[in-house]
């Protein structure tokens, strides 16, 4: 696992990041490649991702994270290149802006499911063999706060991030065991391409929107903790940390 404190750096760390190429991907392979880190940019677009590999002196991998032989490409560019894997940024999505009923898209709801959801479970598969020669590593995928509370303008969105925090709680344990941690990150609206359908309406209504550079360190932040199966919230105005769960109501019995 990987572990900072003050000026560290995180030389002889390997980093792969799905969805490298632009946004909050590409801004954390900048802010690790700067710690000293080697990263492996993810993507489909090969052009951007590339350009982005180039500036941190890493490598490109293009990778589809719907398939998953794409991600297990990926992290063999790691291993090939850079001699392991110790933390996958499991980051590649999409938004969704379907609707049930009528303009339900099938199309628009599998790639949104494939993207943001089979890339996280594809990634983590991918992952994990590289991670367990290390002896342990770092796994932190990104979900949202649609993933933490209702999302009524895009609910199949809210779907698959909810799934994405349900999965990341559930494998954190499983796998602490092998000093493998498993985190989400769930920032609310970030200035990135994915905003672009909204952004004008936030303006207008004056909702807050995440500078890219919060998110970036809400991802350090769980990098240097050492929980895992947990989803750190990054919303304007407050420190980002673990959201606390309320436990679930166990059963009662009835007294005569």
């Amino acid at each position: 696992m990987v572990s900072l404190n003050g000026n560290a750096s995180l030389d002889g760390k390997v980093a792969l990041i799905t969805g490298g190429a632009n946004g909050i991907g590409a801004a954390v392979a900048r802010r690790l490649a700067g710690l000293g880190a080697r990263v492996v940019v993810a993507d489909v677009d090969a052009d951007r991702g590339s350009a982005v590999a180039g500036e941190v002196d890493g490598a490109f991998a293009r990778c589809d994270v719907t398939e998953p032989a794409d991600s297990v490409a990926a992290v063999a560019t790691a291993v090939e290149r850079f001699g392991g894997l110790d933390v996958a940024f499991l980051n590649a999505g999409v938004a969704t802006g379907t609707p049930f009923g009528d303009d339900f898209d099938l199309g628009s709801y599998r790639r949104a499911m494939g993207i943001n959801l089979d890339g996280v479970a594809f990634g983590v598969q991918a992952a994990l063999p590289a991670l367990r020669a290390r002896g342990g590593g770092d796994i932190i995928a990104t979900a949202s706060m649609a993933g933490l509370t209702a999302t009524p303008f895009d609910p199949v969105y809210g779907a698959n991030k909810a799934a994405v925090v349900g999965l990341v709680r559930a494998l954190g344990p499983v796998t602490a065991t092998e000093r493998i941690r498993v985190n989400a990150l769930c920032p609310s609206f970030a200035d990135t391409d994915i905003l672009i359908p909204l952004k004008g309406e936030l303006i207008r209504t004056g909702f807050p929107i995440l500078a890219v550079d919060d998110v970036v360190d809400a991802f350090m932040g769980i990098l240097t903790a050492d929980g895992t199966g947990e989803c750190w919230y990054v919303v304007p105005g407050r420190p980002a940390e673990p959201f606390r769960f309320r436990g679930v109501p166990g059963p009662r019995t009835e007294r005569a």
